[in-house]
């Protein structure tokens, strides 16, 4: 009989049983993030570590060989950079044998904090007609 290990609550629950490399990698994607968007909520979505503030931002999960890393927008996986990390449809790859691309992901969140933003404000306005 194979023990089912029980869904993460939090970011740092998910994180956590990782080995120790990964698990620093993943804390530094993190850290990252909440430089880029400090207002944001950390959740667990689809068994991942997500960010959410007016809607989501972004997601990023640990594997054996990379951080997936997902920018739920095609702005954000378009700008410079991130052809270098493409992976499968709508997702970034830093593979573990390469430096972490921190100032990208950044940019990413901030871009993605700025889609967010731009749609709240115009739900707003046509609420308010």
């Amino acid at each position: 009989m194979i023990k089912k290990i029980a869904p993460a609550k939090n970011v740092a629950e998910y994180i956590k049983p990782f080995p120790p490399a990964i698990r620093s990698r993943l804390g530094k994607i993190r850290q990252a993030i909440r430089d880029a968007a400090p207002e944001a909520e950390e959740l667990i979505s689809y068994n991942m570590a997500g960010y959410r503030l007016n809607g989501m931002l972004v997601y990023f999960a640990g594997f054996k060989n990379h951080i997936g890393f997902y920018p739920a927008s095609p702005g954000a996986r378009a700008l410079e950079g991130t052809a270098k990390y493409a992976g499968g449809k709508g997702t970034l790859q830093f593979p573990h044998e390469q430096a972490l691309p921190l100032a990208l992901v950044k940019k990413i969140v901030k871009l993605r904090v700025m889609e967010n933003a731009e749609k709240a404000s115009a739900k707003k306005i046509a609420a308010k007609k």
